[in-house]
């Protein structure tokens, strides 16, 4: 069967967004690049400041309300059709719900054949990351490090403290068929 979608996921500054990037240049065929954070920034600035939403406290905590949730759900289905009308589609996701996460996006993406990609960081590296960037919470990066993986199972992880995107990248479009 031929991958029809790469689903990556690690805490906040691992290094997805570039991998993602290195991905679309190096597979052949185009793939189409799809992350939380853009659905996060789609969402009314209301759902920010509400229990329902999704909210960014100082420590760098997360926590996501039922709206958030149900957005999510859509969103996961939206590109799972968007695979099944023939778009390979890689996604780049925080699994805050850790195995409940990839259990939402398993029924989401019933008949597809998925590539599962866990990005890893040191936390102390990704938190470096997380402050040159300085577009997220501090604290973020380290508390979502480890807990994103709990209970949740990959095809392959990669580990981007000592490993470059593109390195990452090409381990990651060996195993695509």
């Amino acid at each position: 069967m031929t991958t029809q979608m790469i689903i990556l996921n690690g805490g906040s500054s691992s290094g997805k967004s570039g991998i993602v990037r290195c991905l679309q240049a190096v597979l052949p065929d185009q793939w189409l690049a799809f992350g939380v954070d853009t659905l996060v920034d789609a969402m009314p600035a209301r759902m920010q400041a509400s229990d329902g939403g999704v909210r960014f406290a100082a420590d760098g905590e997360v926590s996501v309300g039922a709206d958030f949730r149900a957005l999510d759900t859509a969103w996961s289905e939206g590109i799972g059709a968007m695979a099944r009308a023939g778009a390979r589609v890689i996604v780049d996701d925080v699994f805050l719900g850790r195995a409940a996460s990839q259990r939402r996006w398993r029924k989401a993406l019933v008949g597809l054949d998925v590539l599962w990609v866990g990005v890893r960081c040191d936390s102390a590296v990704a938190a470096g990351r997380e402050i040159a960037r300085g577009d997220r919470a501090r604290g973020m990066a380290a508390s979502q490090a480890e807990a994103v993986h709990r209970g949740v199972t990959y095809d392959l992880e990669v580990d981007t403290t000592h490993t470059e995107s593109l390195e990452c990248a090409h381990l990651i479009a060996a195993r695509v068929g």
